[in-house]
């Protein structure tokens, strides 16, 4: 995806200071550093890996629809990169995010009224894709679980467990329409996403999983809100919204769905030009992405 100007702040700077320090001499020219400094901002690097270039196109396309090109992207950094589980669940993404616009799952309505969502025809899920998302999620698993196993703290392995458990419970509650199977995946997402922040808290796509949780099932009535927290479940609204900001504002891979989201959001909570804000931002950096633009058109006839 794109650099956005603005995202590297003090915070961001000294995560990517930490680490570039293991591996590189101390820079002691203050213009050397100046240059160094421009080029890290430009770039958008973070901690994911050493050059992401393909991911960052795969990412990009995948957002715009263009999956083929998605999934070549993400095969191209599997072969340079095969112990990395960062290739197989991005190629697991871009198979889920194919299914939901192949079915428009993400037709904001679909949100926005629970009677629409929960009672809409579903559509077919196609077996194929089917097969190639859980093939991807296995090999990505057992690339992070190979490489946990000689670095447990390392990040991206981490995430790529985090994001796992997230897309099969994606997957699950939205295409497959088997929400109570997909609370499992949901607290597992969660539960990951922590355990990594708590060693790694600038990683802000993990922020997403504890955001889907706890604003998604703050939607729910009040009694089941109670089961489902008896259950170990997380349903508080504003620590929702608050966690998805974070990834929004500070996320990398995740950050395009974190703003479709807050939309989403502002939608239910009848705040339409928040809404229009976040859309009009997507539609313009994704322009093959007729779903931002029709969304946006919505709300502005509607005004």
């Amino acid at each position: 995806m794109d650099a956005r100007d603005g995202d590297a702040d003090s915070k961001s700077g000294e995560a990517a200071n930490e680490h570039f320090s293991g591996s590189a001499p101390i820079i002691r020219r203050p213009w050397l550093i100046a240059i160094a400094c421009a080029y890290l901002v430009l770039r958008g690097v973070h901690s994911y890996g050493a050059s992401n270039d393909l991911l960052d196109q795969g990412y990009k396309d995948m957002y715009n629809l263009s999956f083929t090109d998605a999934h070549r992207y993400f095969h191209d950094w599997e072969r340079a990169h095969p112990e990395s589980p960062m290739g197989a669940v991005s190629d697991a993404a871009a198979y889920l995010f194919s299914e939901f616009q192949r079915l428009n799952i993400l037709q904001s309505e679909f949100f926005v009224s629970d009677n629409t969502f929960f009672h809409r025809k579903s559509g077919t899920p196609d077996p194929a894709v089917k097969r190639k998302f859980d093939e991807a999620l296995q090999r990505s698993e057992q690339l992070a679980q190979a490489v946990l196993r000689r670095s447990p703290d390392d990040e991206s392995a981490l995430f790529a467990t985090v994001l796992a458990s997230g897309l099969r419970a994606d997957y699950t509650a939205l295409i497959e329409k088997r929400y109570w199977a997909s609370l499992n995946d949901v607290k597992a997402a969660r539960n990951k996403a922590q355990q990594l922040l708590s060693k790694h808290p600038n990683c802000y796509d993990a922020y997403l999983a504890i955001g889907v949780e706890n604003y998604l099932l703050s939607l729910k009535p009040a009694p089941l809100r109670w089961v489902l927290r008896m259950d170990g479940a997380q349903t508080d609204k504003e620590v929702g919204l608050a966690r998805l900001r974070l990834t929004a504002e500070k996320g990398h891979y995740l950050e395009p769905f974190a703003k479709l989201l807050l939309a989403v959001a502002a939608l239910r909570d009848k705040n339409p030009q928040e809404a229009k804000r976040l859309l009009s931002e997507l539609a313009r950096r994704f322009p093959d992405n007729q779903l931002y633009r029709e969304e946006f058109q919505k709300i502005s006839v509607g005004a």
